[in-house]
């Protein structure tokens, strides 16, 4: 069974906030009667704990920021819906977690009690090969769903996010995840055929199951990207497709990165869905791609049937050589495909720069075409303009008819006191953010809000806020479900960098 990966050395089990309140008396022996519990306060520590990168500095002086009280590790919906039944009716929080492949902190149990772990939950429990559906458990990992599809039914869901190795199935729906092959395939909510979901008190729903419907509004949608806040998924069926039998690749350089945003505007104007369209800006070219800091590098990659990925690569080239402000692209090497392809999944880096005391992040949004080139040039400004602020760069990675996500990679030079890494963290994240927010785009293309994004959530959906809380409400009166994120009101107390 696969179990979840360490973003970084803990180095011991303190809690950077005070100390969460104990459990109720005797509930965790009934936690222990109705599944299998952890209490060891090494092996809590580590389950308390996801990839968000401030929180692996915390890591490396011997902290996480909240320490859940037990880890329930239940083996099925029916034991998933005892211990949500008794955390609700005790009032004790419970924040579900798969791989805590997360990056923004939303499987860290902010106040304490139980740390619902998925994990035991894996394998495929069907798949209708005719109608290309797949009835997968949320604690299985990507590597494994994949290998199976491909060797056994010679299908592929598709979804390949960076964090593909060390990432659950629940993981995906949970934080509404995108692969790096979504402009193919989609995104996961476009994946997402139906979900069995267990609510607050214990109940269990399932949702969706048909290609399309007009049954009222889409409750599969309501729990896809809610980050375990309105109900715990258990299973959940995915669109699967015939393993791709062609493939081809190209690389192309532009004089400038907002010609090459107008050139995958054009491809997907024209219909054309390359599985992967990444334009990287000038720095990213050079650190990354191999160019010498004058050119920004394209990288394509088509797969799936040989007459469809020859129409659309045909596409990408005539639409890389139009000229764009009197200059057209030039070809590149397309062994540049193939060493990303090696390297994607790469997060080395991180875990060294953080070693050393920087303060490394990305932030990813998404926008319409006709906002992307002031947003590229606003945030990269923004962040630049952080104190203590040493890179700011940018690239394309998923692209829509009508815009597409942009991915900014950030970093600082620590300050001189170590205790103060969290100073320039957010005020890098305010910055680039709020610039994103006044120029167009959207609060977060993936990988969800958790607890770092949720000081803007008021902002970014405005008049809407108060019916996300509402629903919040209805499904969870008591509050359970991993208070203090996603910017939702909590009974448990103030969240901190503004939650609510």
């Amino acid at each position: 069974m696969t179990e979840p990966t360490a973003p970084i050395e803990l180095t011991g089990t303190g809690t950077r906030l005070a100390p969460a309140p104990a459990l109720p008396a005797g509930f965790a022996e009934q936690l222990a009667a109705v599944c299998a519990t952890v209490t060891d306060v090494a092996a809590v520590a580590e389950a308390s704990r996801d990839w968000w990168p401030l929180a692996m500095h915390w890591s490396l002086a011997g902290q996480v920021l909240q320490r859940a009280a037990v880890v329930a590790r239940p083996a099925g919906t029916d034991e998933v819906a005892a211990v949500l039944a008794l955390c609700n009716a005790a009032g004790v929080p419970v924040t579900a977690a798969g791989g805590r492949s997360g990056v923004v902190g939303a499987s860290i149990p902010l106040f304490g009690g139980v740390l619902l772990d998925t994990t035991a939950m894996q394998g495929i429990v069907s798949v209708d090969a005719v109608s290309g559906i797949v009835e997968v458990l949320p604690g299985t990992f990507g590597p494994e769903l994949e290998a199976e599809l491909r060797s056994t039914h010679g299908l592929t869901v598709g979804h390949f996010p960076q964090s593909f190795d060390i990432a659950t199935v629940g993981g995906w729906v949970a934080c509404r995840g995108a692969g790096q092959y979504s402009t193919r395939y989609g995104k996961i909510e476009q994946m997402v055929v139906g979900l069995e979901v267990v609510l607050a008190d214990g109940s269990v729903v399932r949702t969706g199951g048909f290609p399309a419907g007009a049954q009222g509004p889409d409750l599969t949608q309501l729990f896809v990207g809610s980050e375990g806040t309105l109900g715990v998924v258990t299973r959940v069926w995915l669109k699967a497709h015939p393993v791709p039998p062609a493939e081809q690749r190209a690389a192309y350089s532009f004089a400038t990165f907002e010609a090459g945003l107008d050139a995958c505007r054009r491809i997907m104007r024209r219909g054309a869905t390359p599985a992967v369209l990444r334009l990287y800006d000038a720095v990213e070219s050079q650190r990354g791609q191999g160019a010498d800091g004058s050119y920004c590098v394209l990288l394509v990659l088509d797969e799936g049937d040989a007459l469809l990925v020859d129409a659309t690569m045909r596409i990408v080239a005539q639409e890389c050589a139009d000229p764009y402000q009197g200059q057209a692209a030039a070809p590149l090497p397309v062994e540049l495909v193939e060493r990303w392809m090696h390297h994607r999944n790469d997060t080395s880096a991180l875990q060294g720069l953080t070693r050393k005391g920087f303060v490394v992040d990305t932030l990813e949004i998404a926008a319409p075409w006709s906002a992307l080139p002031t947003i590229f040039q606003q945030v990269c400004a923004a962040m630049l303009a952080v104190p203590h602020a040493r890179a700011a760069s940018c690239h394309l990675s998923h692209s829509y008819l009508d815009g597409a996500c942009l991915y900014f990679t950030f970093a600082a030079t620590p300050p001189p006191e170590p205790e103060q890494v969290e100073d320039p963290y957010v005020a890098l994240w305010d910055a680039g953010q709020q610039a994103v927010l006044a120029h167009g785009g959207n609060l977060s293309h993936h990988p969800g809000v958790g607890l770092n994004r949720a000081r803007f959530m008021p902002q970014a959906l405005g008049s809407a806020m108060p019916v996300l809380q509402a629903m919040k409400t209805a499904l969870d009166p008591n509050g359970v479900l991993n208070p203090g994120k996603m910017g939702l009101a909590t009974r448990f107390g103030a969240a901190p960098w503004g939650g609510q």
